[in-house]
């Protein structure tokens, strides 16, 4: 398949020679449903943490007789009921089972995200960027121009180094590198934009 390239100045036209196996495959929800499931677990710090009555310091004696005091039965005071014992069925900290998927599933849920931003108009390739843009106006200017607004660019690092000071204030508008590529933000954002040189390098990668 092809797909045009844009501009920057807006002068010329040309496009881009695209994997039909990549980029107009068939998507499955489920597939799509456990990468994001996966990734957000991932996200987590995990850093909460309560002391369970195990580790809580203290004695481990019955605070009083079990029979003949006409109250009800009690272990010891590091029992959750009581204040100073331990936290029942509390945060846990890193201990906590992540998600695991395979290398396989994760470019597969990319490419058929991918292939979707393709059919609904929204996946975009944009030249290199080979001079320095300065100005967050003129950057926002190009997306406008382009109905580029709310959107996720995929970028090359030389390119990324040359946008980065123009387009961080822009809202809802992220740049990250091509090798950081994920399946939650291309669901984020409705236009996803490649450069050309990030494009073939993500071909690449998923073709492998």
């Amino acid at each position: 398949m092809k797909l045009q390239v844009i501009s920057i100045n807006g002068d010329k036209k040309s496009s881009i020679e695209l994997s039909d196996k990549i980029f107009t495959s068939k998507l499955n929800k489920d597939l799509i449903h456990s990468v994001i499931g996966w990734q957000i677990s991932r996200l987590k710090p995990r850093t909460a943490k309560t002391k369970q009555r195990n580790e809580i310091k203290g004695s481990t004696a019955k605070i009083y007789a079990q029979k003949g005091t006409g109250g009800a039965r009690h272990s010891s005071k590091k029992a959750p009921i009581f204040v100073g014992g331990g936290v029942a069925h509390g945060p846990k900290g890193a201990v906590y089972k992540k998600k695991k998927i395979n290398k396989k599933v994760k470019k597969i849920g990319l490419a058929q995200i991918l292939s979707e931003k393709n059919k609904l108009n929204t996946l975009h390739v944009v030249e290199d960027f080979t001079t320095e843009i300065k100005k967050t106006k003129l950057f926002n200017n190009f997306l406008i121009k382009n109905k580029l607004l709310n959107s996720l660019l995929i970028s090359d690092k030389n390119s990324k180094s040359m946008i980065l000071k123009s387009a961080q204030n822009i809202p809802n508008f992220k740049v990250i590198d091509q090798e950081g590529a994920n399946a939650y933000d291309l669901l984020k954002y409705k236009n996803v934009i490649f450069t050309t040189t990030s494009i073939k390098f993500l071909q690449e990668r998923l073709a492998k």
